[in-house]
């Protein structure tokens, strides 16, 4: 028998200081086990299905983030469903919007922009309660050398030395629209130092721990570790380099998400 089914893309925010990330794993406390937890309640053990647009690894948090939603039942007040899910979901989880799309939707493929933030400090101890969502650095940067190192990244390129445990057969060549490094006036606190900074890169998709691996290259540049000559010649078609530093994973926020609808 043919059971229709209903298709909701959901928007939601969340500190992924405490959880191992989106994917559900076994005795780990994750997103997705979270809000499949919350579903089961207040579906009240009716039929649903979840799938996210991006998978974000631990202590990865998300200004804005999504899944869809697939249902049986049509909801008829989407306000008030809104406002019942995020009654019952965990503090550190927030429901931004849901809306109703066609069965022709699909998250994955109709993905078309994902901005990341990677936000940080440098030179001083920070306040222990910046340490969920920005990372420091304590020794002495040149961001002027890091914002001229960030601009390399922009375009297509080959970011293979920019890949978590890169094979040979992978696909590594990715457009990146837009990476900039600016001093931070996104997210701001009573408790953050005086000058804050941010990564933004804006792409369709990324690898695995690309953006992580970028940042941990514009540190060791900051540091003068490495050169701009160094970031060039990684990105260049030929490379063999592999970055051997990974930024930490608590600096990470996916900021925004945009699609096809």
């Amino acid at each position: 028998m043919f059971t229709k089914k209903y298709f909701y893309l959901v928007k939601f925010q969340y500190l992924g200081y405490r959880f191992h990330g989106w994917q559900k794993q076994p005795k780990l406390k994750t997103i997705h086990l979270m809000i499949d937890r919350t579903f089961k309640y207040i579906l009240e053990g009716n039929y649903f299905k979840t799938l996210a647009a991006s998978r974000t690894d631990a202590m990865v948090s998300a200004n804005e983030a999504a899944f869809e939603l697939f249902l049986r039942h049509e909801i008829e007040n989407e306000e008030e469903f809104l406002q019942l899910f995020n009654h019952n979901l965990p503090q550190d989880i927030r429901a931004l919007s849901i809306e109703q799309v066609s069965k022709e939707f699909n998250i994955i493929q109709s993905s078309k922009t994902k901005e990341y933030i990677y936000l940080f400090t440098y030179g001083e101890k920070c306040h222990p309660f910046c340490a969920s969502i920005m990372t420091t650095v304590l020794d002495d940067l040149d961001i002027d050398l890091m914002k001229q190192g960030a601009k390399l990244f922009e375009g297509t390129h080959n970011f293979k030395t920019y890949c978590y445990k890169a094979t040979n057969e992978g696909k590594y060549t990715r457009t990146l629209d837009h990476c900039e490094l600016t001093e931070n006036t996104l997210f701001n606190a009573n408790f953050f130092p005086e000058k804050t900074y941010t990564l933004k890169v804006i792409a369709k998709g990324f690898g695995r721990n690309q953006i992580r691996l970028m940042m941990g290259a514009l540190i060791k540049l900051g540091r003068e570790d490495i050169s701009l000559e160094y970031i060039k010649n990684s990105l260049l078609p030929e490379s063999t380099e592999t970055m051997d530093y990974i930024a930490p994973a608590s600096g990470l926020i996916l900021n925004k998400i945009e699609f096809d609808v």
